[in-house]
């Protein structure tokens, strides 16, 4: 039984912006929409809009931060991934 919990992996786990400090949320919003495969569509957008736009969408909930404790990384992904619009 003890073997089993050791090879599942471990959840991710949901951190509130709120207890993030503002010098490592940016860093963590930059470094997210500089990836590549970051796709804004046909009009570009200076990394300030798309910095500014990702805090947006932090501040109304419509994203979240998720770490994944077995990569030790964070990543930022909507909050109801199953929910269509």
């Amino acid at each position: 039984m003890g073997e089993d919990r050791e090879t599942r992996p471990l959840p991710f786990v949901e951190v509130p912006v709120e207890r993030i400090s503002r010098e490592a949320l940016d860093g963590l919003i930059e470094e997210f929409v500089t990836r590549d495969g970051t796709d804004y569509g046909l009009q570009e957008r200076t990394l300030e809009e798309k910095k500014r736009a990702v805090a947006r969408q932090l501040d109304r909930g419509e994203v979240v931060i998720l770490f994944d404790p077995e990569s030790e990384t964070c990543n930022i992904v909507p909050k109801d991934p199953g929910k269509t619009q």
